[in-house]
């Protein structure tokens, strides 16, 4: 049985214990579920049973309406390609300054049903889940829709594998022009190097997940991540003879770097913001980040 949605009442606490966390340093309030490249996933609701990603404020509360609608046309085209999805739901509330803050929730799922936790307590199991992420990452992805297939955003649910990061709306446009607004991403830096980021990183970023092929190597490279090396294989080989070249155990090692290199960087570009902000310029950093670099 479904829980209650939460209300916007139970947002805006939320949103309140969000803010003291970035003007005090003390978090001890927010109940982390997980962490992103971008962003947090925090409990929210007065039982603490709801998914809630919180979006970088936004400053435009139609720009936030237009990420809004870009999320929900993501969530239909996942559905029109067969992908089951979590129930999400995007929720508005007002923020401080005048800023619009977006919260994409989901209620929260069983720990033992998600990807990573079934892969270390049943192998076998493990393998079957990536074998039936990689038949639909090669038979969706395309130039127009794209996935962030890493285990992390898997569920298995009643036998049925369920995609759970929705928040980056992997979609094109005709015209191959993403229609995710990467400035609420690039937000989180600072001013003088989002228009480098912008145009040099950004791009290359977004057309790794609109390539079948390399959404695969990402998922095999990833596992190394979670320690999971031993499901390396699975991946290959479920992959084998359907993705030119064939996934290499070379490959996968030099994507895995490139990850790291590329997202610890910008973790860390961020850290020193936060810091200069915080310790020099005294006044709050408002975006949460990950506690840890990513590794």
């Amino acid at each position: 049985m479904n829980p209650e949605p939460i209300t916007d009442t139970e947002l805006e606490v939320l949103e309140h214990d969000v803010l003291t966390a970035l003007t005090t340093g003390d978090a001890s309030r927010l109940t982390l579920l997980g962490e992103g490249e971008i962003s947090l996933v925090l409990a929210g609701g007065e039982d603490r049973s709801w998914a809630c990603k919180r979006l970088p404020p936004f400053t435009d509360s139609e720009a936030a309406e237009r990420y809004a609608a870009t999320v929900e046309r993501y969530l239909g085209a996942l559905t029109e390609r067969g992908i089951d999805v979590v129930d999400t739901t995007v929720r508005s509330i007002a923020g401080d300054a005048g800023r619009t803050v977006l919260y994409c929730v989901q209620p929260i799922l069983p720990p033992d049903v998600l990807g990573v936790a079934v892969a270390r307590r049943d192998p076998e199991l493990g393998g079957g889940l990536l074998e039936r992420i990689v038949d639909v990452v090669l038979g969706s992805v395309d130039k127009r829709f794209g996935l962030d297939a890493q285990l992390s955003n898997w569920a298995l649910v009643d036998d049925r594998v369920v995609y759970l990061d929705v928040t980056t709306p992997l979609l094109r446009d005709g015209a191959g022009a993403t229609e995710l607004d990467t400035d609420v991403f690039l937000a989180s830096l600072p001013w003088l190097l989002r228009p480098a980021v912008r145009r040099f990183v950004v791009p290359g970023i977004i057309d790794r997940y609109h390539d079948p092929r390399v959404v695969v190597l990402d998922l095999a490279a990833n596992l190394r991540r979670e320690r999971l090396d031993q499901l390396v294989p699975v991946v290959v080989g479920a992959s084998g003879g359907r993705v030119v070249p064939t996934l290499d155990d070379a490959e996968i090692l030099r994507d895995r770097r490139l990850d790291m290199v590329t997202w610890g960087a910008l973790q860390g570009v961020r850290r020193v913001d936060r810091a200069w902000q915080r310790r020099v310029r005294r006044r709050p950093y408002p975006f949460l980040l990950p506690s840890h670099p990513h590794t």
